[in-house]
C-alpha cells in the first residue's frame, strides 16, 4: 500500500484529487493539509510515499516546502503555475498535472507513478532541480524561508543585512542572529534583487542599505563597515560592482 497526502490551499483541488484517487485501491490518502506548513508537518509525522503538491500557497510555497524536507517523497505537482517554470523539474517530478485537469490526465500521473516509484521513498530530489525551481518563484525575491530545530522561520528579505558562505550552506545575517539556508552562494546571487544586494566577495553578499562606509584594505582589497558594525571584505571585483550599483 503507497500511502499519499494532498497538500493545496485549494478545498476544491483537494476535493478533486481525493475524487480521483478512490479509482487506486493501492494508494491510502492520509491527510489533507491547505498550506506548506500543515504538509511540511504531515510530511514529518507520516513519511508518506507520495505527495500531490501545489506551488502557489500562502504562508510558503511548494518549492520552499520541498526545500524544509531531508527527504522528500515522489512528488506529483497540481498546480495552476506556468508551464514553462515547471519544465524546468518536469523530468525529475514525477509529473505534474497543470490545473484544470481532466480525470483521464489524473489517471496517467498515478499510472506513471505506480511502474516507476519504488514501494518506499522516492530518490531525494536533487539540490539542482529545487534551486532550479525555487528560482523561478517571485516569492524569493521578497523572503527566505529556513528550519531552525523543528521551528521554521521566515525571514524578509528587508532584514538581510549579509550573507555569508559556510561550508555547504549560507548563512544569513539579521538583526536578530544568523540563520543557515541550505543553498549555494550562487542561488542567492541569481535571485536576490541585484539593486538591493551586491555579491562583494566569492564569499559574501551584502545589503546596499546596511553599507555605512567603504574602507581601503590591503592591496586592490577594500572593507565594507555595515551598520551593525561588521566588516564585510570586498575583492577587486567586488569593488567594481558596488561603485556600479552605488554609482560612484
Amino acid at each position: 500500500m503507497r500511502r499519499a497526502l494532498i497538500i493545496d490551499d485549494e478545498p476544491l483541488a483537494r476535493m478533486v484529487v481525493k475524487e480521483y484517487l478512490q479509482n487506486f485501491s493501492e494508494i491510502e490518502l492520509l491527510q489533507e493539509c491547505n498550506d506548506g506548513f500543515e504538509g511540511l508537518k504531515a510530511i514529518q509525522q507520516h513519511q508518506p510515499d507520495l505527495i500531490f503538491l501545489d506551488v502557489q500557497m500562502p504562508k510558503i510555497n511548494g518549492f520552499e516546502m520541498l526545500e524544509l524536507v531531508d527527504q522528500p517523497p515522489a512528488v506529483i505537482f497540481t498546480t495552476a503555475f506556468d508551464e514553462y517554470a515547471i519544465k524546468a523539474f518536469e523530468a525529475h517530478a514525477v509529473d505534474y498535472l497543470l490545473k484544470p485537469f481532466s480525470k483521464d490526465r489524473f489517471n496517467k500521473a498515478i499510472e506513471k507513478y505506480l511502474a516507476t516509484a519504488p514501494e518506499k521513498h522516492a530518490p531525494k530530489q536533487t539540490e539542482e532541480l529545487l534551486e532550479t525551481a525555487a528560482a523561478q518563484s517571485p516569492s524569493q525575491h521578497e523572503r527566505i524561508v529556513v528550519k531552525t530545530g523543528t521551528k521554521v522561520k521566515i525571514i524578509p528579505v528587508a532584514d538581510v543585512e549579509y550573507l555569508q558562505a559556510d561550508d555547504d550552506y549560507v548563512s544569513v545575517f539579521t538583526k536578530e542572529g544568523s540563520y543557515l539556508k541550505n543553498k549555494t552562494m550562487n542561488f542567492f546571487e541569481q535571485t536576490l534583487d541585484a539593486r538591493q544586494f551586491v555579491r562583494v566577495h566569492r564569499s559574501y553578499i551584502i545589503a546596499i542599505q546596511q553599507i555605512t562606509r567603504i574602507d581601503p584594505y590591503e592591496k586592490d582589497a577594500h572593507l565594507a563597515i555595515l551598520k551593525s558594525g561588521a566588516k564585510i571584505p570586498v575583492s577587486k571585483t567586488g569593488y567594481v560592482k558596488l561603485k556600479q550599483v552605488l554609482g560612484i
